[in-house]
């Protein structure tokens, strides 16, 4: 990702191919449009799908004619999500009414006037019963500047068996230590994330938060004004417990290449399988590849950089924002409070397996029945930290890959201090990434 000041470079080329893409206007008896730019999901584009094209149909026939909702499927990767929104955003598109929006996008659009504040007869409806998560990746500056969609946040999993065996009570909190420990005794492995991508910046941000700090110390600040907290003591435990992961021989060969998917491939090989830090989409993936041992499996919070501090799990999920640009704010939101009922943040969460940000709907029977580990999402939501909110994250976020990779080579007292001067220098445009 790119910081906001340098969103302008983008529109030149947006303004040459901004006329083809405007929405068709309505005309007299014909149905309002409303297009919904959507992240992937398992529901695919398809209707029927059971992910944000089959709301997008459900909310245009409840509407009885008085709005149609086409969908737009964005890219895969966030970052290449966040180019093709803002590429139409600079350019003033009309063609965009409501987006999805990956959580660290929020503040950066929000800067730059690309988002439409959430109207006061919907605050009540977007704010009420909603995980504390999802709430504060909503709001901007005191300003509620998009609605909580769906929620998301990492979970530990564990080998019940592997835990008996090393002696580690999961009654109560456990540390990375501890973990580590458990993992070394049994001869058994630790997945996680660390390769050189966001995921590994979601990492770092956790352990940092987790050891009480912040990576940014005044958030909202400009881009030369920015604090950060990574050469802290915060940042150099983060980094400490990074060195120890990387050196202690239960992570498996390839740390520096682990991302979501192969950590999951690797907890489910039997003859390593230990620990895991992974979202809650795993549980699904497992049972649907008939891991044998399904019945040995646990879940837990967080792990805790130490044991007196509560853990900051990481959170992700999905905002609904409205274009400033769009000709039709008020049937966006009208369309979005439909999205986002109690009901169908129930029939998202068990058609895509993506948690959802009203608490109520991790109490329903059949939610509770489908995803076991239900109460464990959500006290990590309420519990969940959000990666550094600022309108240059992704500066900041590329910067915090280079300097801290390959884990192997993070050393506690350099480390942290390179990336401050490596990020300091970008935002104040003495350096390129």
């Amino acid at each position: 990702m790119k910081f906001k000041s340098k969103a302008v470079v983008f529109m030149a080329a947006a303004a040459l191919i901004a006329p083809g893409l405007a929405a068709c206007s309505s005309g007299p008896g014909q149905q309002t449009t409303l297009t919904w730019f959507i992240n992937p999901d398992s529901g695919g584009a398809s209707p029927t799908g059971g992910g944000q094209a089959q709301l997008a149909a459900e909310c245009s026939a409840a509407s009885g004619g008085e709005y149609s909702i086409r969908v737009e499927q964005l890219p895969n990767e966030a970052s290449d999500q966040r180019q093709q929104l803002i590429r139409r955003l600079a350019a003033h598109d009309s063609g965009v009414d409501i987006m999805s929006l990956d959580p660290v996008v929020v503040p950066e659009f929000a800067e730059a006037g690309y988002l439409v504040d959430v109207p006061e007869q919907y605050r009540q409806d977007f704010t009420a019963d909603r995980v504390q998560g999802a709430l504060d990746a909503s709001h901007w500056k005191g300003k509620l500047v998009a609605a909580p969609f769906w929620a998301n946040t990492q979970l530990l999993w564990y080998r019940k068996s592997v835990a008996e065996k090393a002696g580690l009570d999961m009654s109560g909190p456990v540390t990375f230590d501890q973990v580590i420990a458990a993992a070394q005794a049994t001869g058994k492995d630790i997945a996680l994330q660390a390769k050189r991508y966001e995921g590994y910046t979601v990492f770092i941000n956790a352990l940092v938060a987790s050891a009480g700090g912040s990576i940014i110390e005044n958030e909202g600040a400009a881009a030369a004004d920015t604090q950060l907290g990574l050469d802290t003591p915060a940042g150099k435990r983060a980094a400490t417990l990074i060195s120890s992961l990387a050196r202690s021989g239960a992570v498996g060969p390839a740390l520096s290449s682990m991302n979501e998917t192969n950590a999951l491939n690797m907890f489910q090989d039997e003859s390593t399988s230990g620990f895991m830090l992974n979202w809650p989409y795993v549980y699904a993936a497992m049972k649907g590849n008939d891991v044998p041992f399904m019945d040995d499996i646990a879940w837990t919070t967080y792990p805790r950089v130490d044991a007196d501090k509560q853990s900051a799990p990481p959170f992700g999920g999905i905002e609904l924002g409205v274009n400033s640009a769009s000709q039709k704010p008020d049937l966006a939101w009208k369309a979005i409070q439909c999205i986002t009922t109690e009901d169908h943040q129930k029939a998202y969460m068990m058609g895509t397996g993506n948690p959802a940000s009203r608490a109520a709907v991790f109490e329903n029977a059949e939610i509770r029945e489908q995803f076991p580990m239900a109460d464990a999402i959500k006290d990590s939501l309420n519990a969940a930290v959000q990666r550094p909110r600022t309108a240059y994250y992704g500066d900041l976020s590329t910067a915090i890959q280079r300097t801290w990779s390959p884990p192997e080579a993070v050393d506690p007292e350099r480390t942290p201090r390179e990336s401050t001067e490596l990020i300091m220098k970008v935002l104040k445009g003495e350096a390129l990434l």
